[in-house]
């Protein structure tokens, strides 16, 4: 993996080339029609580009180099300088060794180029003393230039150029290439018919006996050219991670406080399109540690804190899953205020807000319009934008855990997927039917009895390595009425009444959002990579289901949408009075 320094290197090569190209095709446009200013005030804008860039970058002789063309097309601009033969000639000379220092970047050769810089130096000297002595001419200021820069160049250990520049028939490209996302998006699906087709082709196989290694090269070649694609589309954190220094400070001006941005491990890449969808939602949840995180300086100072907090964005990838880390030295969560709201809006009862850990206290404040601000400010107190990283988090597989002590701070941990593209399931079957649940959410798979599983409230209950957990029989919930008032409270414990009491159950234990929830299934079948693809319309609403892959053997396999389900089910115990806390861990 390439470091930060040698991918803002390739950057800068790339716009480089761009940028010398650019000007060698106006500087040549310009020879034809010298007096087009449009032309000149082109020149002086590409070779101010290049010279900050270059400054930037630390490639000295490319930034003076570039200074100098600058400050010629300057004073050809302003009209103390009238370009003829000679002058473009020489001209056309300092952009050749423009570009010569261009290219030396790649390998790091040495490339001479004081002498020519020099000459221009003299003539940028002799313009400017024109410009107050109008009795020389300029052709007379070009004409004693050349003497006098032979006699500095000489001091710059650098060889005499020729008045008369040599052909440069060379051409030079830039090992960067700029590719529209959409070519990579397209290139990725097709990659992934690729992969689809060549499971088919290996069922087939297996179908007919053949060998197993028949088509081990096609498989390893085409997993292969997936990884490879999908490694281009990474891109490092850092790329959103730094444009949030200015939303940090207009925020904190709004709010009148002090706060510093720290940035951590931003080089950890990430899928593009990842990125993409998150952005909104990292912006409100920054905004959040600043309104309601980060105290005012007196509070700060009267609490013994600097006066300046800090939010701290921090990044780390782990297997197929990056960590996003956004913390705050502020004052942390208020977990009697967040009861006290949340049975003031009636999301939770008296009762069940005894019986909630801090974990689940703080997962209400992703709920729709809630809020623990007394007064609404630019910034926070609405209600609104916490729910909406939920949702987003939600649609691309993603986790969001919040950790809070009050008066040090609060830890929110962003969980996602590293790319978007393949996703790591598990195959199962229902009802003859294969379907996939993503391994995201799979916690482990387990076997056991129906005496092993009891009846609570409206639910079934069944415990597991010391911890209890709601079990759920799937047909029940693809079977359950859509209509609310049709369901009743027995609706998910009907196939659990009619299976025989020895039967054993295969149980897929998922969760989402600190829930947990054993999903019986009639078949568990393997652990496979899929590429999903999103329904389309008319299906692109159907419950439960995210999207669809196609198997070896040709077959539509439906992707489980994990968070609906689970939001259903706890939903439908809600609805239902059943008791809400029969599926707590």
């Amino acid at each position: 993996m390439k470091n930060k320094e040698e991918e803002y290197k390739e950057i800068f090569l790339a716009e480089a080339m761009s940028n010398f190209e650019e000007i060698n095709r106006v500087l040549t446009q310009l020879e034809k029609t010298p007096g087009d200013k449009n032309t000149v005030h082109a020149l002086f804008r590409i070779t101010h580009t290049l010279k900050g860039n270059a400054a930037g970058m630390g490639f000295t002789g490319i930034a003076e180099m570039a200074h100098v063309l600058e400050d010629l097309f300057g004073e050809v601009r302003d009209g103390r300088i009238s370009l003829d033969e000679n002058m473009f000639a020489s001209v056309f000379k300092g952009v050749d060794t423009l570009g010569n220092l261009v290219n030396a970047v790649k390998d790091n050769s040495e490339v001479k180029y004081k002498g020519i810089k020099t000459k221009l130096d003299v003539l940028l000297k002799r313009a400017k003393e024109d410009s107050k002595n109008t009795s020389h001419t300029v052709q007379e200021s070009f004409q004693s230039f050349h003497a006098e820069a032979e006699v500095e160049s000489d001091d710059s250990n650098a060889p005499e150029t020729s008045a008369t520049p040599e052909l440069n028939n060379q051409v030079s490209f830039s090992d960067l290439v700029q590719v529209p996302v959409r070519k990579l998006d397209n290139l990725l699906n097709l990659v992934g018919e690729l992969i689809i087709e060549k499971d088919r082709i290996l069922a087939a196989q297996a179908g007919k006996g053949l060998r197993s290694n028949e088509y081990a090269r096609l498989s390893r070649i085409s997993s292969d050219l997936q990884y490879s694609v999908m490694d281009v589309r990474l891109v490092q954190v850092g790329f959103l991670f730094n444009k949030f220094h200015r939303v940090v400070r207009d925020a904190a001006t709004s709010e009148k406080k002090n706060v510093m941005l720290k940035l951590e491990g931003t080089e950890t890449e990430i899928d593009r399109n990842v990125l993409q969808v998150i952005s909104d939602s990292m912006i409100h949840l920054i905004r959040n540690c600043v309104g309601h995180g980060i105290e005012e300086p007196e509070e700060r100072i009267a609490a013994g804190k600097p006066k300046d907090g800090v939010i701290t964005l921090s990044a780390r990838s782990e297997t197929d899953a990056v960590h996003i880390e956004i913390s705050d030295d502020g004052r942390g969560l208020n977990y009697e205020r967040i009861k006290q709201k949340a049975i003031a809006k009636k999301l939770i009862t008296a009762e069940d807000a005894e019986k909630l850990t801090r974990e689940d206290l703080s997962m209400l404040i992703f709920e729709p319009g809630f809020s623990t601000m007394e007064t609404v400010t630019s910034i926070a107190g609405r209600g609104v934008g916490m729910d909406v990283v939920k949702r987003m988090l939600d649609s691309i597989g993603g986790t969001i855990r919040v950790a809070s002590s009050e008066g040090q701070g609060t830890v929110m941990l962003l969980t996602m997927p590293s790319s978007m593209a393949v996703k790591a399931s598990l195959l199962f079957e229902l009802e003859r039917e294969v379907y996939a649940i993503p391994l995201a959410y799979t916690e482990s798979v387990i076997s056991l009895y129906k005496s092993d599983i009891h009846m609570a409230g409206g639910g079934l209950v069944a415990t597991h390595l010391g911890k209890n957990f709601a079990v759920v029989f799937l047909k029940d919930i693809f079977r359950s009425p859509s209509d609310t008032a049709a369901q009743s409270a027995n609706t998910l414990q009907n196939t659990f009444a009619k299976i025989h009491p020895e039967e054993k159950l295969e149980i897929v234990i998922v969760s989402f959002n600190n829930r947990k929830v054993g999903i019986v299934v009639d078949k568990l079948l393997q652990q496979k990579e899929i590429v999903e693809k999103p329904l389309m319309r008319p299906v692109d609403k159907v419950k439960f289901i995210s999207g669809v892959t196609i198997l070896g053997s040709g077959n539509v396999c439906l992707v489980m949408n994990i968070p609906h389900l689970l939001n259903f089910i706890f939903g439908f115990s809600a609805g239902n009075k059943a008791a809400r806390n029969f599926t707590l861990n």
